[in-house]
């Protein structure tokens, strides 16, 4: 970490001491004990005799240390010396209660302070851009055992987020553990194991880029486990498990194994979760009779990579090589895949009753809105109640501009009937625009051009064609082509996305999905969807198939026409059906 002193929010919340906002997830006993049994079963084999030295990060109430220490005396180690870290004065005095009634024997020192300041004060430095990661002379832990709190940025504030971004060399959207993680690394032997207990998000977000970077170079991984939509925590959190030994020796194949819950399917009966984790194949939970589909195989990644980490089996390495050799290009080569509009005060901005909110005048400035609501595959719905969105915006020269409202009355009159409300965001202030403008605008020259819009989460692939010029909301992405004679490449790729193609490819390249099977259709995944060779005859009979289920939809023969479409697709990027 580099020398610079972390601010006292980062450091508030370096533990659990506030459930609600500071990122707390207890650990359920049954989770803790999984944890517990996988790091020791990896430290097994060493001297009984000796001192056994443990870190827990984020000590909370103990659970995860008390599975862990259960399972080191049963496996015959009894010289444990134990350093805790916590800073909520009542936690720690019912830790070292429920520590001294259950393992009387155990060394437990409970230092009141946030893990990244004891690591900033007895192990040096973590910069991700030190060749060497520097280290003081403090001895370091033969096991460290964690779940460390969830915090991201937006709970941080602006300050503290910029503080922890520079401390540790993060980028984007970060999250607390991101820097527990890499802390951690100084802290364990070269022979160590940790288990850690963290939220899944790193391993396919752009912003965990840096954070996959540094595990794999300063551990070696022996094991993942994706926890996916299995529900072990209250809060909406999806979580990971991660196996992980200090840097010794030459690094091995990372098992990888996911659990994520499914509709239907033959199954195999398991007593409870953990059971379903030795398992591959769908299995149903005998406690509640959930079904779930587990897989096993290895992380496709390579030390020094920021790419996503995902589940890499045979087959799917030869399924995605089958792809590879029937790929011209991909999504990005169209154009840029931007998110909506935000305003950060959409009910000022964003209504369906302007003919009314004004006594019979309606703002000059609306536009018809796309959103969410219209979602449907290659064309909007129709049925939604019609949205318009008061946009002060322009293209001048190519440039984005604001207009100026003097020469708008009605519009003027309702921005200054809510400027109050619209000045109040002091961000847009400070950085010298105007106070009744979109925060984030995009480009108001490309509304008018086709533009193939989807959703951000959906179970399914859902993209359709504006061919309205209407303006796309911020729970939307979208694109338009680079070029006019390249339109047709978005009815390929609106095709190719609505497929069930592209929904294998998703699962075997990205492996995210959310709560039910919902999938995550953001930039970084989609500009990576392949195009085949727009000149291939099948491509051109996609491209039209696609313009013809925009006509007919929503209709039988649309329907029909889409099935014909799936099997195209298929055979152009695979060279055969699905």
């Amino acid at each position: 970490m580099k020398n610079r002193k972390l601010g006292p929010a980062v450091q508030r919340y370096s533990n659990v001491s506030d459930e609600k906002s500071g990122g707390v997830t207890y650990t359920p006993k049954i989770l803790a004990d999984f944890v517990a049994d996988q790091i020791v079963s990896a430290f097994r084999g060493r001297k009984k005799k000796d001192v056994v030295r443990v870190l827990e990060p984020s000590v909370g109430h103990g659970e995860l240390l008390n599975s862990l220490l259960h399972k080191l005396k049963e496996s015959g180690y009894r010289r444990v010396v134990v350093i805790a870290c916590e800073t909520d004065p009542e936690s720690i005095n019912i830790t070292r209660n429920f520590i001294a009634n259950n393992h009387p024997d155990c060394c437990l020192e409970l230092i009141h302070s946030g893990f990244l300041e004891y690591v900033t004060d007895n192990f040096g430095s973590v910069s991700v851009q030190d060749d060497m990661f520097e280290s003081a002379e403090s001895e370091k832990f033969d096991i460290i055992i964690a779940n460390p709190p969830y915090v991201r940025t937006q709970v941080l504030g602006a300050k503290e987020s910029r503080i922890l971004s520079q401390s540790f060399d993060l980028s984007g959207r970060v999250d607390l553990y991101y820097a527990f993680l890499l802390a951690m690394s100084l802290t364990l032997k070269p022979n160590g194991v940790a288990g850690v207990i963290v939220s899944n998000r790193f391993m396919t977000t752009k912003s965990g880029g840096v954070v996959r970077k540094e595990i794999l170079q300063r551990y070696n991984v022996r094991h993942v486990w994706d926890m996916g939509d299995t529900r072990f925590f209250k809060a909406a959190v999806l979580p990971a498990v991660l196996l992980l030994e200090g840097v010794s020796g030459e690094k091995k194949n990372t098992l990888f194994t996911s659990i994520y819950e499914c509709m239907g399917g033959p199954s195999k009966p398991v007593e409870n979760l953990i059971e379903a984790l030795n398992q591959d194949g769908v299995v149903e939970v005998q406690e509640d009779g959930r079904l779930f589909k587990v897989s096993q195989g290895v992380l496709s990644q390579e030390v020094g990579s920021t790419e996503v980490w995902r589940l890499a089996t045979e087959s799917q390495d030869d399924w995605l090589q089958q792809v590879k050799e029937h790929t011209w290009n991909n999504f990005k080569s169209i154009g840029k895949i931007r998110v909506g509009v935000k305003s950060c005060a959409d009910k000022v901005f964003i209504r369906k009753d302007w003919d009314s909110v004004l006594h019979g005048s309606v703002p000059e400035l609306l536009k018809p809105l796309t959103t969410h609501k219209v979602a449907r595959r290659f064309k909007p719905t129709d049925d939604a109640v019609e949205v318009h969105i008061l946009y002060p915006h322009i293209s001048v020269d190519g440039k984005r501009s604001v207009l100026d409202i003097d020469n708008y009355p009605v519009s003027k009159a309702y921005l200054e009937s809510h400027r109050k409300q619209l000045e109040s965001r002091t961000y847009l202030i400070e950085a010298g625009r105007r106070w009744y403008e979109l925060w984030v605008p995009q480009d108001p020259g490309l509304w008018n051009q086709p533009k193939l819009v989807f959703r951000d989460i959906s179970e399914k692939p859902t993209f359709w064609m504006d061919l309205d010029g209407s303006v796309v909301n911020g729970d939307c992405y979208w694109m338009v082509a680079d070029s006019e004679e390249n339109v047709d490449l978005l009815w390929l790729a609106c095709a190719i996305a609505n497929s069930t193609f592209i929904e294998k490819f998703y699962d075997n390249s990205f492996n995210n999905k959310l709560y039910s099977g919902r999938r995550r259709f953001i930039t970084q995944y989609v500009e990576k969807f392949p195009l085949p060779d727009p000149e291939l005859i099948t491509s051109r009979k996609i491209i039209e198939l696609a313009k013809e289920i925009y006509k007919y939809t929503p209709s039988k023969k649309a329907d029909l026409l889409q099935i014909e479409l799936d099997a195209l697709v298929s055979m152009a990027l695979l060279g055969a059906p699905n």
